[in-house]
């Protein structure tokens, strides 16, 4: 496989975000075990859509696959219109820096450096190193999450709360088309867990992302645009919250 040409964020008039055909996930060799079963899904730029299902209907799976960090097994996944089955490793890591944003249950903060520093690290990952506009840019993203006077705190110094509006600005700072969260609130208590999802929905409004929440909280998923159901590996409901 060659990485060929990198598709850039909006370069595909009205392409999907991100769309799944056929999809099928299995593991092992010997014995094989089949965690997806010809999943088909597509996300739209602005679209903000909760993933829900019991534990080990295949959404770990799934995400892994939204978020290019792993391969089908068959079918067809594209980002912004374009077959990732031609990107070799080198192009599929570079897709993923640009394209796509994660926030997880576990901040995963560097509890040395700064939340400004934090933030930073993927534009200084995809640049080759840190620069003053960088850190700049860092404290913009931020000022955007209401974390403005804090940008010079370390994660020890800020709440649970805190720490994840850290996370979100660092998944936002390259401008990726899509966002993609995993649990983002199962650490946090019920309040912080609204002002969280709030400020997500506020952003993903702002800048027309798509965004795509793993949760079992049902009163998260029944706030958001649409709701996806995965039992058994297969998708046995995709539509309204609330239908």
């Amino acid at each position: 496989m060659t990485s060929g040409a990198h598709p850039t964020v909006g370069a595909v008039g009205s392409a999907p975000v991100i769309e799944l055909s056929g999809v099928i996930k299995e593991y092992g060799s010997e014995v094989v075990t089949r965690a997806l079963h010809g999943v088909d899904l597509r996300v739209e730029a602005g679209e903000f859509v909760a993933l829900v299902g019991p534990s080990g209907s295949g959404k770990s799976t799934l995400l892994n696959l939204l978020g290019l960090l792993d391969r089908p097994t068959a079918g067809r996944i594209a980002l912004l219109g374009h077959n990732i089955a031609g990107l070799d490793e080198a192009g599929l890591t570079a897709l993923r820096g640009r394209s796509v944003g994660f926030v997880f249950q576990f901040h995963h903060l560097i509890p040395s450096l700064s939340a400004a520093e934090n933030v930073m690290m993927p534009l200084a990952i995809a640049s080759g190193r840190p620069r003053p506009e960088l850190l700049a840019q860092a404290r913009a993203a931020l000022a955007e999450v209401g974390l403005g006077e804090r940008a010079e705190a370390k994660p020890s110094e800020l709440s649970g709360g805190q720490q994840q509006r850290v996370a979100i600005a660092r998944a936002l700072i390259a401008r990726p088309p899509l966002v993609l969260a995993d649990e983002p609130t199962g650490n946090l208590d019920t309040k912080t867990a609204d002002d969280v999802f709030a400020l997500m929905r506020r952003l993903n409004r702002a800048s027309n992302a798509a965004f795509l929440l793993v949760t079992h909280d049902p009163r998260l998923a029944a706030r958001c645009d649409r709701v996806i159901e995965l039992v058994d590996g297969r998708v046995v409901r995709d539509g309204a919250a609330g239908s």
